[in-house]
């Protein structure tokens, strides 16, 4: 018994992490992210089948339930980001992080802002994830493999619907103002939000929209003081 209480006040002198990966990207995006284990709490948050017609707003009421330590450290990256987002307004939070996304509707770029105008990625054809096999087999260059390859790996949800309800409320988010405290970290080689929209950031050079993955280094080393402090 007294073991399990000394186990119990050690994981309480922690502070509690939770990872939230981009869209219908499973948690192993954070494969290569590693965390001092005797001063953080690392937890995974895996994406939900959203309820026909759920707004975002109850959809993060749902994903606070898997929330299970007090005053968390939320970090989200690309759509993840905009969902601890909304999950923070919803509980108490340490820190807010989000990665390689977007903090309000004015950093979204101008093609997704047409789109929301004109509800051009209603007709956007997500049911070819379904086919991601086969794509890889055809004749593409090397990057598109590659790219191909990642999919492969990193995809969690290839459901239509979920893909479907996760780009329209990416286009048509609704949030004008920028969550107080928010840190956000971002790359300057992002095309799916390119850094010229994207305003009081931590940048990382060459970073591209994947750089939870591939620079993961600079994560390793920055990440536990953004936790604890707020900057690098």
């Amino acid at each position: 018994m007294r073991q399990k209480e000394m186990t119990l006040d050690s994981n309480l002198t922690k502070i509690p992490v939770y990872f939230m990966p981009g869209m219908a990207a499973n948690p192993s995006i954070f494969e290569y992210i590693q965390l001092d284990e005797d001063a953080f709490e690392v937890y995974y948050l895996s994406w939900k089948t959203p309820v026909k017609s759920e707004s975002l707003e109850t959809y993060a009421l749902r994903m606070c339930q898997e929330i299970v330590r007090q005053n968390p450290v939320l970090i989200g990256v690309s759509f993840g980001g905009i969902l601890v987002q909304e999950m923070a307004k919803l509980i108490s939070v340490k820190r807010l992080i989000i990665i390689s996304s977007v903090k309000s509707y004015d950093e979204l770029p101008h093609r997704m802002k047409f789109a929301r105008q004109t509800k051009a990625y209603k007709i956007l054809p997500t049911g070819m994830v379904n086919y991601i096999d086969q794509m890889a087999n055809l004749p593409l260059g090397n990057s598109v493999k590659k790219r191909i390859q990642l999919y492969k790996k990193y995809m969690f949800v290839s459901d239509k619907y979920y893909l479907d309800w996760s780009i329209e409320n990416i286009v048509c988010w609704k949030q004008k103002t920028p969550e107080n405290d928010l840190v956000h970290i971002h790359g300057d080689k992002d095309t799916v939000f390119p850094i010229e929209h994207i305003k009081n950031c931590i940048i990382v050079p060459e970073g591209t929209h994947i750089m939870i993955i591939n620079k993961y280094r600079w994560f390793n080393k920055h990440l536990p003081n953004i936790i604890k402090n707020g900057k690098i």
